[in-house]
């Protein structure tokens, strides 16, 4: 079994975050924590664990009292002797809480670096500047963390060579895992009340070949449209999300997929702490569940297996989905079991989605 739970408090809010957060109230944060552990002691049935992933929000902006507090919470949970273990956090992270980290086990980091521009640190609203970066990574390495991930988001402005620079900077780190994401201004969040606009779609698409091809030249694989990793050291829990499997979700907002069923959790921080946990159960049909599968694994550069696909749905994908035409013209590929996207057209995968599903 795969677990995320989620810690919604952060001491600054990023222009571009639309997740759960709550800026950081020292009120709620003993009652949460004392929910999430009655949440977690009333849905999970002792399976054993392959991930744990602590996101955000900011979980590392516990005071160190506190995210020791959290950390034990999870000592509940059933661990496989190779668990992936990863916490979200700012870079402002302090010695004496990686070493608490270390304590209990965690053993991947993903910090939200996004860039290392002031300028487009200051559009995103984030508080620290390439130092801080730098400092951080040194500080995990110091401490026996080799798994890091590090965030960062791209075509926030037209300018490529801010890109460059950050993809530069990012490779000097020497990370093993890297993300990168296209900015999407999303519903209530500061750059859409603030009507912050996309940038011309040629130039993003440019930015994303360059990205792609600078980290493949770094022995960086693409495994996953916005993910690139060194060999090993892939995303477990994420690529769980993409394999379309069960998964815990506990925390505010949280949502879990257990036997087929989408459970939701309140995005309503009083409703949490008293113990009001979901807001909805969606029985997902076997329409939806492959829908779902498709969307989900065609992320993935290597695809989709099809003898997976036909042992969970007893139907072959090309039965179900309109395929003829997208291999016809080179756009899929099939190889080795596998249905995938042509990698040159990876980037197109919304309408790609939108022929063999409608």
């Amino acid at each position: 079994m795969y677990i995320y739970i989620h810690i919604p408090f952060c001491h600054n809010i990023c222009s571009y975050c639309d997740f759960a957060k709550i800026y950081y109230n020292e009120k709620y944060i003993n009652k949460y924590l004392d929910a999430l552990k009655k949440e977690i002691q009333l849905k999970y049935k002792n399976e054993i664990v392959k991930t744990i992933y602590i996101g955000g929000g900011t979980p590392t902006s516990l005071n160190i009292d506190d995210l020791e507090k959290l950390l034990k919470i999870t000592e509940v949970f059933n661990k496989d002797k190779k668990i992936e273990f990863t916490i979200e956090s700012n870079v402002e992270l302090s010695l004496d809480k990686i070493k608490l980290l270390k304590k209990y086990n965690v053993n991947r980091i993903s910090l939200g670096v996004q860039s290392f521009n002031n300028k487009i640190l200051k559009i995103l609203n984030r508080t620290h500047n390439e130092n801080d970066i730098i400092k951080c990574i040194n500080l995990l390495k110091e401490n026996d963390f080799n798994n890091i991930n590090i965030d960062l988001i791209y075509a926030v402005t037209n300018d490529i060579n801010i890109v460059k620079e950050d993809i530069k900077k990012a490779l000097n780190l020497n990370v093993n895992h890297i993300s990168c994401y296209s900015l999407i201004i999303e519903n209530n969040t500061m750059l859409k009340i603030n009507n912050y606009q996309n940038i011309d779609e040629d130039i993003e698409y440019e930015m994303y070949k360059y990205i792609e091809n600078m980290l493949e030249k770094n022995n960086f694989i693409h495994y996953e449209i916005s993910n690139y990793s060194k060999a090993g050291f892939e995303s477990i829990h994420n690529k769980n999300y993409w394999l379309n499997n069960s998964y815990y979700a506990f925390g505010l907002g949280a949502v879990s997929y257990l036997n087929n069923i989408r459970i939701t959790n309140t995005r309503n921080i009083n409703k949490y702490i008293n113990n009001d946990y979901e807001t909805s159960r969606i029985k997902e049909n076997k329409k939806m569940q492959m829908e779902n599968e498709i969307m989900l694994g065609l992320r993935m550069l290597k695809g989709i297996n099809l003898n997976t696909f036909y042992l969970k749905y007893n139907k072959k994908l090309e039965d179900v989905f309109k395929i003829d035409d997208l291999l016809k013209d080179k756009i899929l590929i099939k190889e080795n079991d596998h249905i995938k996207v042509d990698k040159k057209y990876i980037y197109l995968l919304n309408e790609i989605l939108i022929r063999l599903i409608n």
